[in-house]
C-alpha cells in the first residue's frame, strides 16, 4: 500500500479536534510537562499508528500515555508501558531492538503495526465513549489500508472489546475477556488475541509478567500462516 495513503491518514488524524475534553487534556499536558522533561517539546497531538505497512498483526492499545506518547509522538514510546511491550516484541522477533526512547531512536518492527483505541490522551486513562467513537474511523481507515493482517493482540479489555465492535463478531463466538482468551480467525474476520495491557498497574503487581507477555507473542506468531 501506497506510503501517500498511510501520510495522508497521519495527516488528518493529527490535526484532528473532535473531542475537546481531550484536545484541551493533551495540550495542558504538553505545556505543563513533567519535571522530567521539562526542556522537551512535547507532541501535545493525537498519536498516529506506527509499525510495518505489510504487517500481519495488528496490536491495539488503549491511548496515549500522558508523558509517554503524548510527549514523544510514537506510540508506546516514552513510558512504562513501552519498556514492557517493546523487550517482549525484540524477543518474538518483531522488533530490531529491545527498547523505544524516541522516535529518532532506530527502532523498527516487522510483521506489526501498532494502534489504539483512542489516539489522544484522556483524563485517568479513562476515554469516554463517545471519544472512542469518535476516533473509531481512524483505526478503521488503518485497517483498510493495512491488506496484509491476520490477527489483532488486543491490549486490555476495552481495546479486545473495541476489536470486536469493529469486526462485526457475533456474540456467540465472543469470549468474556481474559489474558490469553482467543477468537479463531474465520472467513469473516481475523484472530483476535487478548492480552492483559502492559500498564504499571498489571506489570508491576505482577498481574501481567514477563513470561505471561512473552507467551502472548509466541501463541500470535504460531497463529500466522
Amino acid at each position: 500500500m501506497s506510503d501517500t495513503l498511510f501520510s495522508t491518514l497521519e495527516n488528518r488524524l493529527i490535526h484532528c479536534q473532535k473531542c475537546p475534553r481531550l484536545t484541551a487534556w493533551r495540550e495542558e499536558i504538553g505545556l505543563v510537562k513533567r519535571k522530567a522533561y521539562r526542556n522537551e517539546i512535547y507532541w501535545a497531538k493525537p498519536v498516529p499508528g506506527f509499525g510495518d505497512p505489510k504487517a500481519k498483526i495488528l496490536v491495539i492499545g488503549l491511548a496515549p500515555g500522558a508523558h509517554g506518547s503524548n510527549r514523544t509522538g510514537r506510540m508506546f514510546t516514552g513510558d512504562d508501558s513501552g519498556k514492557f511491550l517493546y523487550p517482549a516484541l525484540w524477543r518474538a522477533g518483531f522488533a530490531n531492538q529491545p527498547n523505544g526512547f524516541d522516535i529518532e531512536d532506530g527502532l523498527s518492527l516487522s510483521q506489526v503495526w501498532i494502534t489504539a483505541v483512542c489516539r489522544c490522551v484522556p483524563p485517568d486513562n479513562k476515554p469516554a465513549r463517545e471519544e472512542i467513537s469518535n476516533c473509531r474511523e481512524y483505526l478503521l481507515e488503518e485497517i483498510h489500508l493495512l491488506q496484509n493482517i491476520q490477527g489483532v493482540v488486543a491490549l486490555g479489555k476495552i481495546a479486545y472489546e473495541e476489536a470486536v465492535r469493529i469486526f462485526q463478531i457475533s456474540a456467540e463466538e465472543v469470549p468474556v475477556f481474559s489474558h490469553g482468551c482467543l477468537i479463531k480467525r474465520t472467513d469473516a474476520h481475523p484472530w483476535i488475541l487478548a492480552s492483559y495491557h502492559p500498564s504499571r498497574q498489571n506489570t508491576q503487581t505482577g498481574r501481567l509478567t514477563a513470561g505471561m507477555f512473552d507467551d502472548i507473542w509466541k501463541k500470535a506468531d504460531k497463529l500466522l500462516f
